[in-house]
């Protein structure tokens, strides 16, 4: 796995998953809400959007977090393994209100400086919804898709993945 792709419901822990493989692989980690996202929390132009997002699938290795599943289908073609945290959405809403309450007024480390967290109804509406309006087209790309797919149902199947990955930035580890 050289070229990896993080999605999920919002709310599931991609980015904490996304930074915790990075951490044991050593490859670059890109965050599509930082490259979306200007820090007065407009956006950029599709165009814009799409053009740093192919220099990002140049690279060689790269973990890329995000769902975007407008850009889902080119993100599959350059990819070679994808990890789906496919979580319950009460669980997703749970840790989403968590993440509002822990960085309130603060910038996370994966979105864009200069937008604080805050409570937004229709983003708590997205995670709600996602089952329904987009996880059905996430499964529908992965099961044609022929690359190396995990689904993890749980931060359990998250947990013991990470544990089997090499740990490139440790000394002495195999």
């Amino acid at each position: 796995m050289k070229r990896i792709l993080v999605i999920g419901c919002p709310g599931a822990g991609k980015s904490t998953f996304a930074r915790a493989l990075r951490d044991r692989t050593g490859l670059p980690l890109w965050y599509l809400d930082q490259i979306w996202h200007r820090p007065d929390r407009t956006t950029i132009s599709r165009a814009e959007f799409d053009a740093r997002l192919t220099g990002l699938l140049r690279g060689d290795a790269w973990i890329i977090d995000g769902n975007y599943l407008r850009t889902l289908p080119r993100r599959l073609e350059r990819c070679d393994a994808v990890l789906f945290l496919d979580y319950p959405r009460r669980l997703c809403l749970f840790r989403a209100l968590r993440r509002i309450l822990r960085w309130r007024g603060r910038t996370r480390p994966d979105m864009a400086e200069g937008c604080p967290e805050r409570l937004d109804p229709a983003f708590i509406r997205w995670i709600w919804d996602f089952h329904r309006t987009q996880r059905p087209r996430v499964l529908e790309l992965l099961d044609g898709w022929k690359g190396e797919a995990h689904i993890f149902r749980s931060p359990a199947q998250c947990a013991a993945f990470l544990a089997q990955q090499k740990n490139q930035n440790t000394p002495g580890m195999e």
